[in-house]
């Protein structure tokens, strides 16, 4: 029997994820079909991409860039708009799968539609799971639809796991780079600049994102993220610097052996093993070599001088709308530094500071959500 095609709709086709995709989809066409693609307001490269796949079904979540770019996208494209737009492409009834690698809060609504209409979900937004993750989930059993995890900690933590019972499970372990200032003395956190922030020694990602992994916070919300992704509790997740990000996490088990994944560091390989799960395919991606790697480090995260990571196992703890709380005030607190508003340290402070605030809502609606999510905003 011939392996399944997927039909796949890519919601944040522009960014550096969905760039990631694009190049999945054309290094395998003959397991993977883009239909449909989504952008916020980057409608020129849109339509690039949408004359390079033959997508027919687009969406820019910017109103006015949807108008602007509707009369230059490729013939027989139908452009939505808005965050309606989104909704209607991640329920598309041809699609199989709907990639979501939206940032920030954006991605929750069109997330749970296409769970709702039963749709596979592949997660690159960590946004979704760290907001909504209850609500995530338990829509994922109710109707039968499958969470795939697209960030390379969770998916090699995925990979580990399979064919192992949750009760052989000691910890998850996800591995961190340590950031631009691993070795940097707190004296100097003040000091840092923008510049040296954006600068990450392993991977090139977008601005909020390579922040967030200077100040650990990305990986503060991957902590909660695997509390949902795997039914662990918070206890169970634990966090180990890592310098060369070959090892992108691991799994150890009641008797106390390890399992970890290893790749090279480009977020085509767990895109492609969403897509292809439970299935392995040849590429063209680069293997390891591990004589060339010569070794491979692992320390102890600096937590009393990256506080990120303690607050997030607080917020994943408590639970209920803190850990919206605290991601839409650490998305508010990037902002600032980036636009040079704030100094590196007060990121964390700002994000204590609104979190000790809080007056939590225990299993919030998708409404209470939203509501800390601008009180935080606001505050």
């Amino acid at each position: 029997m011939p392996a399944q095609r997927k039909k796949v709709v890519v919601l944040g086709s522009t960014g550096s994820i969905g760039e990631s995709a694009l190049k999945v989809a054309r290094d395998i066409p003959e397991r993977m079909e883009l239909v449909g693609l989504a952008a916020c307001r980057s409608g020129e490269k849109l339509a690039g991409q949408l004359a390079a796949t033959g997508a027919k079904h687009a969406c820019l979540s910017d109103a006015a860039a949807a108008a602007a770019v509707r009369d230059d996208l490729p013939a027989g494209v139908d452009l939505r708009a808005g965050e309606e737009g989104l909704v209607e492409l991640a329920t598309l009834e041809e699609a199989d799968l709907v990639l979501v690698a939206i940032v920030g809060v954006a991605g929750l609504r069109p997330a749970l539609a296409a769970l709702e209409a039963g749709k596979d979900l592949a997660v690159a937004s960590k946004e979704i799971l760290v907001m909504a993750g209850e609500q995530v989930m338990a829509t994922a059993a109710r109707t039968g639809a499958r969470v795939l995890p697209v960030d390379s900690e969770h998916n090699a933590i995925f990979q580990c796991l399979e064919g192992h019972r949750p009760e052989e499970v000691s910890r998850l372990i996800l591995t961190a780079s340590g950031g631009p200032f691993r070795s940097l003395p707190a004296a100097g956190l003040a000091a840092v600049t923008v510049e040296q922030a954006l600068d990450h020694p392993t991977w090139d990602m977008g601005p909020k994102i390579t922040v967030d992994s200077a100040t650990l916070f990305n990986k503060g919300l991957e902590m909660i993220e695997a509390r949902w992704l795997f039914g662990v509790e918070m206890g169970r997740v634990d966090v180990v610097v890592h310098p060369q990000s070959i090892v992108h996490s691991m799994v150890e088990f009641s008797d106390g052996s390890v399992l970890a994944q290893l790749s090279t560091t480009d977020m085509c390989f767990p895109i492609q093993y969403a897509i292809t799960w439970p299935e392995r395919v040849p590429n063209t991606l680069p293997p390891l070599d591990f004589a060339a790697l010569a070794r491979l480090e692992f320390e102890a995260p600096r937590r009393e001088d990256f506080p990120a990571l303690d607050l997030a196992r607080r917020a994943g703890e408590v639970g209920g709308t803190l850990p919206a709380v605290m991601n839409a005030a650490n998305e508010v607190a990037v902002a600032r530094f980036l636009a040079g508003g704030c100094p590196f340290p007060a990121i964390w402070e700002h994000v204590a500071a609104v979190m000790g605030d809080h007056r939590v809502v225990e299993h919030p609606s998708l409404e209470d959500l939203v509501a800390a999510d601008a009180w935080a905003r606001s505050v």
